[in-house]
């Protein structure tokens, strides 16, 4: 299982608490450190069957900074990931990937669902 995260985010540090209380052994990275490339995020994606905007981070600095709310609407799938794909404080966090399984943000029921 991997694990992207920021470590300083406090919704991170409750996931990977989640993580580690569970039992679960993964593989740790660091999201600004290493971003997700588009290839790695277009495969989560199509693995997620989630729309785009959920790898998106809208409650960040760096989106208001690029007025993306506006300017995601007018872009398709593959210009979007591209774009995130520059930087790892643009991508939602954090994102579990398993073998079956893409999960973005902290939802303790869903993970509880998937991941156990």
């Amino acid at each position: 299982m991997l694990f992207l995260e920021y470590p300083k985010c406090s919704t991170c540090k409750k996931a990977k608490k989640w993580l580690e209380d569970n039992g679960l052994k993964f593989e740790d990275r660091h999201i600004v450190e290493q971003n997700p490339t588009a290839g790695e995020l277009k495969k989560w994606l199509d693995m997620s069957g989630a729309p785009v905007k959920k790898f998106v981070n809208t409650s960040g600095m760096k989106y208001r900074e690029l007025n993306l709310k506006d300017k995601l609407k007018e872009m398709n799938e593959d210009e979007v990931i591209n774009l995130i794909a520059t930087d790892g404080m643009l991508v939602k966090r954090p994102i579990v990937v398993t073998d079956d399984a893409v999960l973005t943000g902290f939802k303790e029921a869903e993970w509880e669902e998937k991941l156990l």
